[in-house]
């Protein structure tokens, strides 16, 4: 199977599947002598993990990392860093029922089809379970661009149709403090009782519910990304879509702006107090040509429901006849509240690995 591996030169790769002994990643790349300060890295996986809610699934895993390697007194050495999770409460039992059977919207199928054998146990490799992997990863290239003050932030900006306003972000710390406030992980408080509310509504009756992250890059500098196959926002998109249950990426004006003029839309450049160059708008959500601005990075991440509900569905089975199924055992109504530390974790890892490049990309000045 390929395709387990992310990114160039902050690089990483993931294994384990939802119900085997445990997932990890592998992260090739990171610079030598980085403090790991090890509770920022279990709490961001703490943010992620489930059972943390009424709203969110009740599988209940700690979600401990273990770091194997890569790190000596507490600093990265530079060679790869090998994190491990163990598994603690797989319930294979709650997925007898579809061994044989296709369920809708999920991998089953196409996982059977190309491979020929698939772990039906809470889909395996497919499952959300593997990004746990990816934030205990992404959390330390946050580490990496905090050295460089660089800020990731995200909340959810909204589910089904309900929507947040525009939250301004002034400290990155003081919008994560407001944000975790709540169990939705929405920002805007007044929102966050209605989302709440609706999920829970949505659970009771034994089905889910997508919406939205709205994430926000601060203090990135001029020049990430590269102008043409690796253009920064496509390296985003790509990061983004590569989580389960997402079904969209917009950055910056995103679809509105097809809507709009050139003379709305265009970023007129200005000097700010400071004398460094700004735009007075952002519509391009701080990516120009593929390549930051020095604006804010702005984008937005659309989640479609989860597919496991609790209701009787149509299907079929594996020697094509047609069957019923629904979900048995634990239900998750909607993802987006544990999907913010990975959406976050995913654009550190792009960041990161961009970050990395663009010291390769730029000869020293005479003299350095």
């Amino acid at each position: 199977m390929a395709g387990n591996s992310f990114g160039q030169l902050f690089r990483i790769t993931t294994f384990g599947e939802s119900h085997g002994e445990a997932i990890g990643v592998i992260i090739d790349g990171c610079p030598a002598q980085l403090e790991v300060d090890f509770d920022y890295i279990q709490g961001e996986l703490d943010k992620r993990k489930p059972g943390q809610s009424k709203i969110t699934t009740q599988r209940k895993e700690s979600d401990t990392v273990k770091i194997l390697s890569g790190v000596f007194e507490g600093k990265t050495t530079g060679t790869p860093i090998a994190m491990l999770i163990p598994n603690e409460d797989q319930r294979s039992k709650d997925y007898t029922h579809n061994v044989t059977t296709f369920r809708p919207s999920h991998a089953d199928y196409t996982y059977q089809t190309k491979y020929g054998i698939r772990d039906h146990r809470g889909g395996g490799r497919s499952s959300a379970r593997e990004t746990a992997a990816r934030v205990a990863a992404g959390a330390l290239a946050k580490l990496l661009l905090k050295t460089q003050g660089i800020e990731i932030v995200a909340h959810v900006s909204s589910v089904g149709k309900i929507n947040a306003p525009n939250v301004e972000i002034n400290n990155a710390q003081d919008f994560i403090n407001e944000r975790e406030k709540n169990i939705v992980r929405c920002a805007d408080p007044a929102t966050a009782e209605e989302m709440i509310e609706y999920i829970d509504d949505i659970r009771k009756q034994g089905d889910t519910v997508g919406g939205k992250v709205s994430c926000y890059i601060k203090n990135c500098p001029v020049g990430l990304g590269e102008p043409v196959f690796d253009k920064l926002h496509a390296e985003l998109g790509k990061a983004m879509l590569s989580i389960n249950a997402v079904h969209g990426f917009e950055f910056g004006s995103g679809f509105a702006g097809s809507e709009m003029r050139g003379s709305e839309h265009n970023d007129i450049f200005v000097k700010n107090h400071l004398g460094d160059i700004i735009t007075r708008s952002n519509f391009s959500g701080g990516i120009q040509g593929g390549i930051s601005n020095g604006m804010p990075i702005e984008f937005k991440v659309a989640f479609k429901p989860v597919a496991t509900i609790m209701q009787s569905q149509a299907t079929i089975d594996s020697a094509g006849n047609t069957a019923e199924i629904s979900g048995k055992g634990r239900h998750d109504p909607c993802v987006v509240p544990r999907a913010v530390p990975i959406v976050e974790a995913m654009a550190a890892l792009v960041l990161a690995d961009h970050w990395l490049r663009n010291r390769n990309s730029i000869l020293p000045l005479k003299g350095e």
